[in-house]
């Protein structure tokens, strides 16, 4: 009875079927996806069906991210973000070629319920972003933050590595939970294309949005496996670099 944490898969398909390999899930596992699984590579929509699926198998928890926001906003009214399709939106819309209503009525309610956190029987939480308030994310003001904010992994790579968890100058944010799970940052921003720990959060948002790879991990054991670099798995295609 393992539990994996999956970082964003950003239509990537190929990475994310090559880590669920890699790790041999097995019946009883859960699986943690920590959001964006649209906006990049070409097999947005492809990814959205295959969780879909996976989930009538193994125990899936997925994490609501800010461009499946975008997506789940496009698919239920047509209206399209100009930021979103700058930014992957373009690639999914696309992928969604030859996906009948009833398909995309069906990922329309799969976006829906997406959580926006989630919290597990040992005080470990798990959420796309970030959180605000130093009373917990249960007092967050706006639940945009949630899937947007960059200030709390910003802060823990800022602490004072001297400050124990139970001194008052040590963040009350981060005082609520034994861990936080997050992605939403690439990793490869920080010349990293492996999870990061900082203070009592780690980081599994592995790049694969440009140029990085996907990461599956053990919440216990902290052992992770990843796939192939993006790029070389879909080396036809820029989706959302630059060149």
């Amino acid at each position: 009875m393992r539990t994996y944490v999956i970082g964003d898969i950003h239509g990537g398909l190929k990475a994310l079927i090559q880590v669920l390999n890699k790790l041999e899930v097995k019946d009883d596992d859960t699986l943690i996806f920590m959001g964006d699984y649209v906006d990049g590579w070409s097999e947005a929509a492809q990814v959205v069906q295959f969780l879909i699926e996976l989930s009538q198998k193994i125990n899936c928890v997925f994490i609501k991210g800010n461009h499946d926001v975008w997506c789940e906003n496009w698919l239920d009214s047509g209206d399209m973000n100009p930021t979103w399709y700058i930014h992957g939106g373009k690639e999914t819309m696309e992928s969604y070629t030859g996906f009948s209503a009833e398909e995309k009525k069906e990922h329309l309610e799969f976006f829906k319920n997406l959580k926006l956190y989630y919290l597990d029987d040992k005080n470990r939480l798990f959420l796309h972003a970030g959180f605000t308030s130093m009373h917990g994310v249960t007092k967050e003001v706006f639940e945009e933050t949630l899937y947007f904010d960059r200030t709390l992994w910003e802060m823990a790579l800022a602490i004072d590595k001297s400050i124990g968890k139970d001194s008052v100058l040590f963040p009350k944010r981060l005082q609520h939970y034994h861990e936080i799970y997050i992605g939403h940052t690439p990793t490869t921003n920080f010349n990293s294309f492996e999870p990061m720990n900082a203070a009592n959060i780690w980081n599994v948002d592995t790049g694969v949005a440009f140029s990085g790879k996907l990461t599956g991990m053990n919440i216990d054991t902290k052992i992770y496996l990843q796939s192939d670099i993006i790029r070389d798995l879909y080396p036809d295609e820029k989706g959302r670099n630059k060149d």
